[in-house]
Protein backbone atom coordinates (compact mmCIF):
# COMPACT_ATOMS: atom_id res chain seq x y z
CA UNK A 1 0.00 0.00 0.00
CA UNK A 2 1.28 3.45 -0.90
CA UNK A 3 1.79 5.48 2.29
CA UNK A 4 -0.36 8.57 2.74
CA UNK A 5 1.09 12.05 2.62
CA UNK A 6 0.65 12.36 6.38
CA UNK A 7 2.57 9.13 6.94
CA UNK A 8 5.35 10.19 4.61
CA UNK A 9 5.67 13.61 6.22
CA UNK A 10 5.99 12.03 9.64
CA UNK A 11 8.46 9.30 8.74
CA UNK A 12 10.58 11.14 6.18
CA UNK A 13 11.11 14.22 8.34
CA UNK A 14 11.55 12.45 11.67
CA UNK A 15 15.34 12.70 11.85
CA UNK A 16 15.35 16.37 10.87
CA UNK A 17 12.55 17.11 13.33
CA UNK A 18 14.53 15.43 16.10
CA UNK A 19 17.70 17.33 15.18
CA UNK A 20 15.85 20.65 15.38
CA UNK A 21 14.28 19.76 18.73
CA UNK A 22 17.68 18.74 20.11
CA UNK A 23 19.48 21.86 18.98
CA UNK A 24 21.53 23.67 21.59
CA UNK A 25 19.18 26.65 21.62
CA UNK A 26 16.01 24.63 22.14
CA UNK A 27 17.67 22.53 24.81
CA UNK A 28 18.78 25.66 26.64
CA UNK A 29 15.27 27.10 26.37
CA UNK A 30 13.73 23.95 27.85
CA UNK A 31 16.28 24.02 30.70
CA UNK A 32 15.52 27.65 31.53
CA UNK A 33 18.96 28.84 30.41
CA UNK A 34 17.74 31.38 27.83
CA UNK A 35 17.28 34.99 28.94
CA UNK A 36 14.55 37.36 27.79
CA UNK A 37 16.63 38.94 25.03
CA UNK A 38 17.39 35.57 23.44
CA UNK A 39 13.81 34.42 23.85
CA UNK A 40 12.56 37.60 22.18
CA UNK A 41 15.02 36.98 19.35
CA UNK A 42 13.34 33.61 18.79
CA UNK A 43 9.88 35.18 18.79
CA UNK A 44 11.01 37.98 16.46
CA UNK A 45 12.29 35.53 13.89
CA UNK A 46 9.20 33.35 14.16
CA UNK A 47 7.03 36.43 13.68
CA UNK A 48 8.65 37.07 10.31
CA UNK A 49 8.03 33.47 9.25
CA UNK A 50 4.37 33.57 10.22
CA UNK A 51 4.09 37.04 8.75
CA UNK A 52 4.97 35.56 5.37
CA UNK A 53 3.19 32.22 5.70
CA UNK A 54 -0.22 33.27 6.94
CA UNK A 55 -1.13 35.91 4.33
CA UNK A 56 -0.07 33.39 1.68
CA UNK A 57 -2.35 30.75 3.19
CA UNK A 58 -5.22 33.24 3.13
CA UNK A 59 -4.55 34.18 -0.49
CA UNK A 60 -4.61 30.52 -1.51
CA UNK A 61 -7.32 29.31 0.88
CA UNK A 62 -9.32 27.95 -2.05
CA UNK A 63 -6.50 25.75 -3.33
CA UNK A 64 -7.59 22.09 -3.12
CA UNK A 65 -4.57 21.11 -1.04
CA UNK A 66 -4.73 24.13 1.26
CA UNK A 67 -8.49 24.39 1.82
CA UNK A 68 -8.76 21.31 4.10
CA UNK A 69 -6.07 22.79 6.38
CA UNK A 70 -7.20 26.41 6.33
CA UNK A 71 -7.94 27.41 9.93
CA UNK A 72 -7.37 31.04 10.94
CA UNK A 73 -7.64 29.94 14.59
CA UNK A 74 -4.17 28.47 14.12
CA UNK A 75 -2.61 31.73 12.95
CA UNK A 76 0.15 32.99 15.25
CA UNK A 77 1.35 36.33 13.85
CA UNK A 78 -0.98 38.42 16.01
CA UNK A 79 -0.15 36.45 19.16
CA UNK A 80 3.57 36.82 18.50
CA UNK A 81 3.18 40.57 18.10
CA UNK A 82 1.35 40.66 21.44
CA UNK A 83 4.13 38.76 23.21
CA UNK A 84 6.86 40.85 21.64
CA UNK A 85 5.07 44.08 22.51
CA UNK A 86 4.87 43.01 26.14
CA UNK A 87 8.39 41.62 26.42
CA UNK A 88 10.41 43.81 24.07
CA UNK A 89 8.41 47.01 23.66
CA UNK A 90 6.45 48.70 20.88
CA UNK A 91 9.43 49.05 18.51
CA UNK A 92 10.31 45.35 18.51
CA UNK A 93 10.00 45.03 14.72
CA UNK A 94 12.39 47.93 14.09
CA UNK A 95 14.83 47.18 16.90
CA UNK A 96 15.44 43.47 16.33
CA UNK A 97 17.32 42.17 13.30
CA UNK A 98 16.39 38.94 11.55
CA UNK A 99 18.75 36.00 11.29
CA UNK A 100 20.02 34.84 7.90
CA UNK A 101 18.03 31.61 8.14
CA UNK A 102 14.85 33.59 8.65
CA UNK A 103 15.55 35.79 5.65
CA UNK A 104 16.03 32.64 3.55
CA UNK A 105 12.85 31.14 4.99
CA UNK A 106 10.77 34.25 4.27
CA UNK A 107 12.16 34.48 0.74
CA UNK A 108 11.20 30.86 0.14
CA UNK A 109 7.66 31.45 1.42
CA UNK A 110 7.28 34.44 -0.90
CA UNK A 111 8.52 32.31 -3.80
CA UNK A 112 5.97 29.59 -3.03
CA UNK A 113 3.21 32.16 -2.63
CA UNK A 114 3.94 33.43 -6.12
CA UNK A 115 4.75 30.20 -7.95
CA UNK A 116 3.96 26.98 -6.07
CA UNK A 117 1.31 27.62 -3.41
CA UNK A 118 0.58 23.93 -2.89
CA UNK A 119 3.95 23.59 -1.15
CA UNK A 120 2.79 25.97 1.57
CA UNK A 121 1.09 22.89 3.01
CA UNK A 122 4.50 21.59 4.06
CA UNK A 123 5.22 24.75 6.05
CA UNK A 124 1.78 24.72 7.68
CA UNK A 125 2.49 21.11 8.70
CA UNK A 126 5.90 21.93 10.19
CA UNK A 127 4.78 25.01 12.12
CA UNK A 128 1.24 24.38 13.31
CA UNK A 129 1.55 20.77 14.42
CA UNK A 130 4.70 21.79 16.27
CA UNK A 131 2.87 24.63 17.98
CA UNK A 132 -0.02 22.38 18.94
CA UNK A 133 2.23 19.66 20.40
CA UNK A 134 5.75 20.60 21.50
CA UNK A 135 4.71 24.23 21.72
CA UNK A 136 2.48 23.34 24.64
CA UNK A 137 5.50 22.06 26.57
CA UNK A 138 7.31 25.31 25.79
CA UNK A 139 4.32 27.22 27.10
CA UNK A 140 4.78 25.62 30.52
CA UNK A 141 8.50 26.41 30.48
CA UNK A 142 7.89 30.07 29.65
CA UNK A 143 4.93 30.46 32.01
CA UNK A 144 6.96 29.43 35.04
CA UNK A 145 9.98 31.58 34.16
CA UNK A 146 9.53 35.26 35.16
CA UNK A 147 12.68 36.15 33.18
CA UNK A 148 10.80 35.20 30.00
CA UNK A 149 7.69 37.09 30.99
CA UNK A 150 5.88 34.26 32.72
CA UNK A 151 2.20 34.23 31.85
CA UNK A 152 2.66 37.56 30.05
CA UNK A 153 4.76 35.89 27.36
CA UNK A 154 2.72 32.88 26.28
CA UNK A 155 0.13 34.24 23.84
CA UNK A 156 2.05 32.50 21.05
CA UNK A 157 1.26 29.09 22.53
CA UNK A 158 -2.36 29.86 23.49
CA UNK A 159 -4.93 28.10 21.32
CA UNK A 160 -7.58 28.17 24.02
CA UNK A 161 -8.28 25.60 26.71
CA UNK A 162 -7.05 22.00 26.35
CA UNK A 163 -10.28 20.91 24.67
CA UNK A 164 -10.01 23.67 22.07
CA UNK A 165 -6.34 22.88 21.48
CA UNK A 166 -7.10 19.20 21.04
CA UNK A 167 -9.94 19.99 18.64
CA UNK A 168 -7.66 22.14 16.50
CA UNK A 169 -5.05 19.38 16.47
CA UNK A 170 -7.56 16.74 15.45
CA UNK A 171 -9.04 18.98 12.77
CA UNK A 172 -5.63 19.73 11.28
CA UNK A 173 -4.67 16.06 11.28
CA UNK A 174 -7.99 15.13 9.67
CA UNK A 175 -7.45 17.75 6.99
CA UNK A 176 -3.95 16.46 6.36
CA UNK A 177 -5.22 12.88 6.16
CA UNK A 178 -7.78 13.93 3.56
CA UNK A 179 -5.13 15.19 1.16
CA UNK A 180 -4.39 12.91 -1.76
CA UNK A 181 -1.74 14.54 -3.93
CA UNK A 182 -0.28 12.57 -6.79
CA UNK A 183 3.13 11.00 -6.32
CA UNK A 184 5.11 13.90 -7.73
CA UNK A 185 3.21 16.41 -5.56
CA UNK A 186 3.70 14.24 -2.48
CA UNK A 187 7.42 13.97 -3.21
CA UNK A 188 7.63 17.75 -3.53
CA UNK A 189 5.71 18.30 -0.28
CA UNK A 190 7.96 15.93 1.66
CA UNK A 191 11.06 17.61 0.21
CA UNK A 192 9.66 21.01 1.17
CA UNK A 193 8.96 19.88 4.74
CA UNK A 194 12.52 18.60 4.99
CA UNK A 195 13.72 21.96 3.72
CA UNK A 196 11.63 23.71 6.37
CA UNK A 197 13.09 21.62 9.18
CA UNK A 198 16.57 22.29 7.86
CA UNK A 199 15.94 26.04 7.94
CA UNK A 200 14.61 25.73 11.48
CA UNK A 201 17.76 23.95 12.55
CA UNK A 202 19.87 26.66 10.90
CA UNK A 203 17.84 29.33 12.69
CA UNK A 204 18.29 27.66 16.06
CA UNK A 205 22.02 27.41 15.46
CA UNK A 206 22.16 31.14 14.67
CA UNK A 207 20.07 31.95 17.74
CA UNK A 208 22.64 30.20 19.93
CA UNK A 209 24.72 33.36 19.52
CA UNK A 210 22.04 35.17 21.56
CA UNK A 211 22.42 32.97 24.65
CA UNK A 212 24.44 34.86 27.31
Amino acid sequence: MIPSLAERLKTETRSLHTAAERSHFMGALMRGEVDRAAYCALLRNLSAIYGALEPALVRHAGHPLIAPLHAPALFRATALARDLGRLQGPRWAEDMALKDATRQYVARLHELDARRPALLVAHAYVRYLGDLSGGQMLRRVVARNPALGGEQGVAFYDFGDPLATRALTESFRAGLASLAPDVSEADALVAEARRAFGLHQQLFEELTEEIP
